[in-house]
């Protein structure tokens, strides 16, 4: 027998994990939802959270709320999991995030004074490593704890900031270039021996250090390519439209004519941004 939906006028978060409670359900459940684990449901965690980055990029407020109701489901399905199986609930994790907010802003729930925004930075990752020296079983490695499930560039940045937590980096913006060049250089020499097994390990690198250079200089390079991707959509859509109006489609054009439809986009970008 079908069971209606749990009532709308129930305060919203509190339906919302009576809808989650309900499609687990053992007995008359959804077959979907109660085949799923932590590992099957993980990749759609990852998925909804860069859906909402691009509602953010796209600026799109509608989009982000319905994207944030999406990511909210995530944690939801998760703790449900988790307290089918005894481990944690909703306000579990609803309770450890509460202390962890708290104890992290020492200048606003307590008598702590920082002297600048940099400063506030240093004492949170302070704070971060008090908390994992605290857990009941350390790392043994300072990087041991680094999500392996990160986009890559995303981890390059993280396991390169914790070891600049020991010292174990470079002085300067300018010695992070150099080392760029330096992994760079070495990248060609593999192409050019036609070693692309080589070639793979020393393209690692140049984008291990180019995220390391993203660190430097404060920029997230997941968000820096993210820009890059759009533009580059942007402008080609540029040379699409404008082969369209001679008739043609990039197949049948030739790179030639393309580059230079391309230059009119970026052209055309300039002079927009200059009358802005």
């Amino acid at each position: 027998m079908t069971r209606p939906a749990p009532p709308a006028d129930l305060p919203p978060m509190e339906r919302l994990l009576a809808i989650m409670a309900r499609l687990r359900d053992a007995e008359d459940g959804c077959p979907w939802d109660q085949a799923q684990t932590f590992a099957t449901i993980a990749p759609y965690t990852v998925e909804e959270a860069y859906e909402v980055a691009d509602a953010i990029e796209r600026n799109d407020l509608t989009d982000l709320k319905d994207e944030l109701g999406d990511l909210l489901l995530q944690v939801v399905f998760h703790a449900r999991m988790a307290e089918e199986q005894g481990a944690f609930d909703f306000a579990d994790v609803a309770r450890a995030i509460n202390d962890k907010m708290v104890r992290r802003h020492p200048h606003v729930f307590a008598d702590e004074t920082y002297a600048s925004v940099a400063d506030q930075k240093v004492g949170w990752e302070a704070l971060k490593a008090a908390e994992r020296t605290g857990k009941s079983v350390a790392p043994a490695s300072l990087l041991d704890d680094v999500p392996v499930g990160l986009p890559g560039l995303t981890r390059a940045v993280k396991l390169s900031k914790r070891a600049a937590t020991v010292g174990f980096v470079w002085p300067a913006v300018q010695d992070v270039v150099a080392k760029l060049h330096e992994e760079v250089g070495e990248l060609l020499e593999e192409i050019e021996a036609g070693d692309l097994d080589k070639a793979r390990e020393e393209l690692g690198d140049v984008l291990f250090v180019a995220a390391n250079l993203a660190r430097t200089l404060d920029i997230d390079p997941e968000d820096a390519v993210r820009y890059t991707n759009a533009k580059f959509v942007r402008r080609f859509k540029y040379v699409e439209q404008r082969l369209a109006e001679r008739g043609k489609t990039p197949d049948k054009s030739d790179l030639a004519e393309m580059d230079a439809l391309w230059d009119e986009a970026k052209a055309a970008e300039r002079a927009a941004a200059a009358s802005e």
